[in-house]
Formats: structure tokens, C-alpha cells, sequence
């Protein structure tokens, strides 16, 4: 790990030669008379340049993390940062006259995902690295992401993100592969892109490529002919699946993926020497969620057919290499293909695939754990179950719930494989990254350790009573929420309050995740204002979230906010008091901004629903205090801060499951019993909003609501808005607050994922 060093001890002198050769090279010019644009390329060149001298991470096991995501976020400030030449470089700039965070906006964010399980596997590698454990990515090098999302007539609209620059932090290899979709080849191309581990070395995110791509079948929007496989597989994340071609598209994409992955995984083993009858000893493939799942039959067919293996002898070797992560408790996300689709897309694997039916069937006639169903729809997660050696839910509760109910016909199959890993979040990224004032003075005060081993937070707790220290906790948060105000103005054209509460939900717009609950207090709160019961310190709620371009409901949720927004704002008697704002093309680097930002972190999710979140971990982090369901990682946020430090409303998970099975919620009934509620919920279809907002896209909303709310808004709302006027009035002590800001703060350290891959080794992978 000499290297690994020598940059981190490269003087500031050193560092401002290298960034004027490369100026000289690339632009003939001193980097004093280089645009900011400029400046940033050679600043990219230069971080590349460290990467590529310190050493990678070496070891006789390996952990292959495959996932359809990697949300990846701005890589400069991150990489310099796990360098360790963060303030070197910002001051080498400082001299030449340039600002290191003006580079840092002028860096384009890799749209390589979408939401929470992409930014997981984004923070995982980086810890994989900063632990020192050899471990790479393997993903798809997608050129338009998910899309781009703009607001036009208060609508979500997708428009294609192109991310892809000349100067980027793609490597373009002489790696590839061919990939057979039945009688159609396909020649792949693999791209890596360094990860710097945290005062350690590298490893590698691999992402695989088509060359035949061809970006101009895009047409208005994100719309595109889904049947030009050659031309189209690689262009976006997640395309529309309404319809079948969208389906055999999403199941081209995620053999593309596995099948350029285990073809990887064999050359490295053989590059290595390994022998591949004991693969298992030297790779593990971790498996994240049901996307990559065919990587089982694939690897079992390429060990059968090019390396000569007995079926046998492939599935049992297959089965100790690979290892499970569920990460949702909601039955239509575990993943279930039409037999008829695979035999479209992935004739070769149809055999492989029932012949491990077969064997299930053979010795088990449950039909809750077979593969194949009875209606021909084979199940992802039923072939990753059996067939790989390990599963893990990523929160507590939600591993409990997997044992309990979803899967508990397997748990009692398999009591051995299953197992919790609750998932973390890089405190480097979410800390020293986007808000360096906080990490410096946590720094000043419990010292540097903290950056390495998270769990040293815990010594902010002995400042509890210094007043010193509480009033600059709260002054980093006025700070933050300043910055933020100054960038909303200049984006968005919305003036924020700083002086105001910042309540903020921000995730993937899902009916789960309830953001139409915090919608309709919101218009419960806009009614009382009007009514004249005005709150004592003024309240700006923000969100930000993109819906999946086929998710209907969710894209009116959008249209409500938006309508909402509208309303709110333009009504002076109000705007005083109250300000919402639904941000534009939410992504990492707006999460960067608006995390800092906030006091209130809603986690509202239907209790039994969400498998772990981690923007709440990210939030408590920074200083907010949680607002939420007893539900995911929010059990054990509730366990570490305690009752005084969090608000926890709803009913509880148990509680909802028998919902569910007795099929005995009528969110009428709620409707009709309340005044309140009727209210709120009259209001998405009352003169006002329709004034506005778009008939169809609010009476669907409405009608979801009073007729089926599969997700139970209604059934919590009441003591919803009980718990969050609650908060809004301790908020009115200060000193109360300033505690519980800086008791979240030390107790954030359990939620590394540095933690997290530690269990993962320790349990699972066994580097």
C-alpha cells in the first residue's frame, strides 16, 4: 500500500505541477486562463492519474457485487476526498484563481440508477474498497439512465439524460464478449471506472456495453423502437415495460448483464489460475435483488458447456458461489417471467431452468417454492433462494417480515441461508462530501477517527449539555439551509424561507412510500391557515422524486404537489406561512444539497412495506429528526436515538399484515367516519385544485384514494397529522431541538456501510 500513500503525501506544489502539465498538454494554456469547464477536465485527468498509480486490491477471494443499478452520484469531490487530497487540490485551485466547488457543479452526475437500491450498491463498493476487500461491480453502462425529468403544464415529462462526455470517468477497455439471444449475437464492451476506497486502494465498477448502440432511435421524450435490440439495449435503465416488447427488452437487458458477468468471472478465475471446480473458493457473486438472477442458470450453463462440467457438479458449485439480497416485502417487485418471454430471449437457458424446477418439484410439492408456476411464470427470487447459499433482508424488521410471512415457506425450507444485514450509508459522501462544515467540526471536537470507524460519533454525546456546541450544530443547519435557498432561487425560481421549518421527503415516487399523505396535511395546513390558525414558525415542505414513466398513480401524485405548489404559493394570505416545492430532476447532487438542508425527515411508508430506506439514516446524519412509520431501518433508528429523539406514528406492521390477509380495509369507511379527512381528500377534486390541475389525472387520484388505498393512507392519516403538528410545536424549543439534533448525529454511526460490508464478510462472503 505504498502508493496509496506516496499520493496521499504528494505536496501541494506537486500537485499544482501535475494539474499545469495537464493544462499545458490538453489546452496549451496556464490554468489560470482555463474556463471552469476546462479547469474541471484537467482536474478529472488528475484524479485519474492518482487512481491509476495507487495500488488495486488483491486477494485469493473475490466478491462480485451485480446489480441492475449503481447510483454512483458526482465522483470528484468523493474521489479526492478517499485520496486524501481534498483540501490540496481545493487549495492548489484557490491560488490559480478557481473555486473547487464550482468544478464540482460543473461535473455531470452518471445516470447509472435509479433510487435506494442503486445508491446502496454505490456505497457498498466504496466500502468494499475503504475495508480493503477485493471486490468489483459489474453492471450495465446505460447512456440515457433512467430519464431526465422536467415539469411541463404541472406534469412529469421524461426526457432522455445524457450524461456520457468526452472527459469522463469511464475507461474504455479491450475487454468484451459475444452474447447469444438465441440465434441473434451481440458483441459486448466493458468500461470500468476506478473506486477509490477511503485511505486504501482500488477496485474496479464494471460496466458492459453494447458497440452496436445507436443513440439517434430516440425520439420525442424517451420513446424509442423497443425491438431494435442491437441499437437500443444499453440506452436507458428500466424502459417502459407496458407492454410485451418493454418486458423482452428488460429480460435482453438482464442477460446482456449476467451473461458478460459470469463470462468475466470464468477469464478472471482462469486468468488467476484457479481451478474452477472450487469457484466458490475464490469468487462470490452477491446477487442484488431479483434483477441479475439469470446469472445462476448462465453460470451453470457455461460451466456445462464450455468447461466441461456434469449438471450436477455445476449446480452445486453455482449454489455455494452465490448469495441473495431481497430488497422488497412488496410481492409484484419479486420479479416473475413469462416462460414464453425467457424462450424468446433466452432459449439456451430454458433446460437449465427447468431442470432446477424439476429437482425442487421432485422433493418438495409446495407450490409457494417452486420456480416454475402453474401458469408458466418462472420466479426470480424462488431460483435465487434455492440455488444460492445465502439470503438477506437489509433492515431488521424486514428480514423478520421475509422469515414470518413472504418467505417463510422457504425459511422453514432453509433456516441456515437466511440472515440480516442492515444496510448503511458512506459517511464520506454524506458528510465530508456535502457537508464539510459539519464533518470539520465534528472533527474539532470528537476528533478525526470518525471518518474511518463511524461508531466514534458516539462521543458527541458528552456535549449534550455543552451550549457551545449545540449553538453550532444549529448554526451549521442555518448555514445549510441558506445555501439551499440561494441554489432553489437560481434553479427553480422558488424563494425559500430560511428562518422556516424545511420538512422534507425525498425517495422514488411510489404509492408506498406515501407521499399523498403528506400531500393531504399539506392541504390540511393550507385550511387552517385560510381559517386563520397560522403556525408559530412559518413551514416549507419540499420533495423530490421521479415516477416511473408507466406508474400512473404515482405520476399524479406528482401532478398533485405540483397543483398544490401553485395554489400555496400564489396565495399571499398563506405564503407567509407555508411554502411547497417539488424539486426538478431529483438526483444525488440535489440529495447533496436538500439533505443538509433539512429538520423534518419524513419516513412514512406503510408500516410492513419498506425494507430498510436509507435517506433516513442520511438524514439523521446531518442533524434531522425523523418523522416516521414503525418500518424499515426506522425500528432501528427508534432503537438507538430513543422515544425522546424521534416520532414514530402509525399503526404498526403487524397490524397492517392482518389488513392484508383478512382483505378488511375500506378506506371509505375512514373517509366517511372524519371530517378531516373528507376534507383533505375533497380538496383534489374541489374548484380550486381543477382550476389548476388536470381533471382525469386528480379524480384518478381521488378515486384511489376513497376506493382502494391499497397502501392505507387514510388509515394513518389522522394520527399523521397529530405527530407532525407535534414536532412542528417542540420544534418552538430551541434548546430541545439543538439536543435532539446532536443525539441523531451520534447515533448515525451504526448505519456505515462500512458496518454493513464488515457483517456482509463476516457472514456471507468470508474474503
Amino acid at each position: 500500500m505504498e502508493q496509496v500513500k506516496r499520493q496521499k503525501d504528494m505536496t501541494v506544489e506537486e500537485l499544482e505541477t501535475a494539474l499545469e502539465r495537464l493544462s499545458q498538454k490538453r489546452y496549451n494554456r496556464n490554468v489560470e486562463e482555463l474556463t471552469d469547464k476546462e479547469a474541471y477536465v484537467c482536474l478529472l485527468e488528475l484524479t485519474k492519474e492518482a487512481m491509476a498509480t495507487t495500488e488495486p486490491i488483491k486477494g485469493a477471494k473475490k466478491v462480485y457485487y451485480i446489480s441492475a443499478e449503481f447510483l454512483i452520484g458526482k465522483l470528484l469531490s468523493n474521489n479526492l476526498i478517499n485520496l486524501g487530497i481534498y483540501d490540496k487540490v481545493a487549495e492548489v485551485l484557490k491560488v490559480k484563481g478557481k473555486e473547487l466547488a464550482k468544478m464540482e457543479e460543473i461535473e455531470p452526475e452518471p445516470s447509472l440508477g435509479n433510487g435506494g437500491l442503486g445508491r446502496l450498491a454505490a456505497c457498498f463498493l466504496d466500502s468494499i474498497a475503504t475495508l480493503g476487500l477485493p471486490g468489483e461491480g459489474i453492471g450495465l453502462n446505460y447512456h440515457f439512465g433512467l430519464f431526465r425529468q422536467v415539469f411541463r403544464d404541472r406534469l412529469q415529462k421524461a426526457e432522455k439524460n445524457d450524461w456520457i462526455e468526452e472527459a469522463s470517468w469511464l475507461n474504455k477497455t479491450d475487454i468484451g464478449f459475444q452474447v447469444a439471444f438465441g440465434e441473434r449475437k451481440v458483441t459486448s464492451r466493458l468500461y470500468d471506472i476506478d473506486v477509490a476506497g477511503y485511505g486504501n486502494g482500488i477496485n474496479k465498477l464494471r460496466l458492459f456495453d453494447i458497440e452496436s448502440l445507436d443513440e439517434s432511435i430516440v425520439e420525442e421524450g424517451i420513446d424509442f423502437d423497443k425491438e431494435l435490440i442491437e441499437k437500443n439495449l444499453t440506452l436507458f435503465l428500466y424502459p417502459d415495460d407496458s407492454d410485451e416488447a418493454g418486458n423482452l427488452l428488460r429480460i435482453y437487458q438482464q442477460y446482456f448483464m449476467v451473461s458478460n458477468g459470469a463470462q468475466l468471472i470464468l477469464h478472471q478465475m482462469k486468468e488467476e489460475g484457479y481451478n474452477l471446480h472450487r469457484l466458490y473458493d475464490h469468487a462470490v457473486i452477491q446477487i442484488n435483488d431479483t434483477h441479475p438472477t439469470m446469472v445462476i442458470p448462465e453460470l451453470i450453463r457455461l460451466l456445462v458447456k464450455e468447461e466441461g462440467f456434469g449438471m450436477e457438479e455445476a449446480i452445486n458449485v453455482v449454489s455455494k458461489t452465490c448469495a441473495y439480497t431481497n430488497h422488497t416485502i412488496l410481492a409484484e417487485a419479486l420479479e416473475k417471467w413469462p416462460l414464453r418471454y425467457l424462450k424468446k430471449v433466452v432459449p439456451q437457458l430454458i433446460p437449465i431452468i427447468k431442470e432446477l424446477d424439476r429437482r425442487i418439484k421432485a422433493r418438495n410439492k409446495d407450490p409457494k417454492v417452486q420456480i416454475i408456476d402453474k401458469d408458466g411464470r418462472v420466479h426470480m427470487a424462488h431460483i435465487d433462494i434455492h440455488y444460492g447459499f445465502s439470503v438477506n433482508g437489509v433492515a431488521a424488521i424486514h428480514t423478520q417480515i421475509l422469515k414470518d410471512t413472504e418467505l417463510n415457506a422457504f425459511y422453514k425450507l432453509y433456516p441456515g441461508k437466511f440472515n440480516n444485514k442492515t444496510n448503511g450509508i458512506t459517511f464520506r459522501r454524506w458528510l465530508l462530501a456535502c457537508n464539510r462544515e459539519l464533518a470539520d467540526f465534528l472533527g474539532e471536537t470528537i476528533g478525526e477517527d470518525y471518518k474511518k470507524d463511524a461508531g466514534c460519533l458516539e462521543k458527541l454525546l458528552e456535549y449534550q449539555d455543552d451550549q457551545t456546541v449545540l449553538d453550532k450544530l444549529a448554526e451549521i443547519k442555518m448555514n445549510r439551509k441558506k445555501e439551499l435557498a440561494a441554489y432553489v432561487k437560481e434553479a427553480e425560481g422558488v424563494v425559500l424561507n430560511p428562518d422556516s421549518i424545511f420538512d422534507i421527503q425525498i425517495k422514488r415516487m411510489h404509492e408506498y412510500k406515501r407521499q399523498q399523505m403528506n400531500a393531504l396535511y399539506i392541504i390540511h395546513k393550507y385550511l387552517e391557515i385560510k381559517a386563520g390558525k397560522k403556525p408559530a414558525t412559518p413551514l416549507t415542505f419540499l420533495f423530490g422524486a421521479k415516477a416511473a414513466p408507466a406508474y400512473v398513480i404515482a405520476q399524479d401524485i406528482i401532478h398533485l404537489l405540483l397543483v398544490l405548489q401553485e395554489i400555496i404559493n400564489k396565495d399571499s394570505e398563506v405564503n407567509p406561512y407555508m411554502t411547497l416545492l417539488m424539486v426538478e430532476n431529483y438526483n444525488v447532487s440535489y440529495a447533496e444539497k436538500l439533505i443538509p438542508a433539512c429538520d423534518i425527515s419524513e419516513q412514512i411508508s406503510l408500516a410492513s412495506k419498506e425494507a430498510s430506506g436509507t435517506g433516513n439514516m442520511k438524514f439523521m446524519l446531518n442533524g434531522a429528526v425523523t418523522l416516521g412509520t414503525s418500518d424499515g431501518a426506522n425500528v432501528e433508528i427508534h432503537e438507538l436515538v430513543g422515544d425522546d429523539n424521534i416520532y414514530i406514528f402509525g399503526e404498526k406492521s403487524e397490524t397492517v399484515i392482518k389488513h392484508y390477509e383478512k382483505a378488511d380495509y375500506v378506506s371509505r369507511d375512514y373517509y366517511e367516519k372524519s371530517p378531516v379527512i373528507k376534507e383533505a381528500v375533497d380538496f383534489i377534486v374541489g374548484e380550486q385544485a381543477l382550476a389548476l390541475g388536470h381533471k382525469e389525472n386528480l379524480e384518478r387520484l381521488y378515486k384511489e384514494l376513497l376506493n382502494k388505498d391499497w397502501f392505507m393512507t387514510l388509515l394513518d392519516l389522522e394520527d399523521y397529522i397529530k405527530a407532525k403538528d407535534r414536532i412542528f410545536q417542540d420544534y418552538e424549543d430551541r434548546q430541545k431541538w439543538k439536543k435532539m439534533m446532536l443525539v441523531n448525529i451520534a447515533k448515525a454511526g451504526f448505519f456505515s456501510s462500512d458496518r454493513t460490508i464488515a457483517e456482509y464478510n463476516r457472514d456471507i462472503w468470508k474474503l
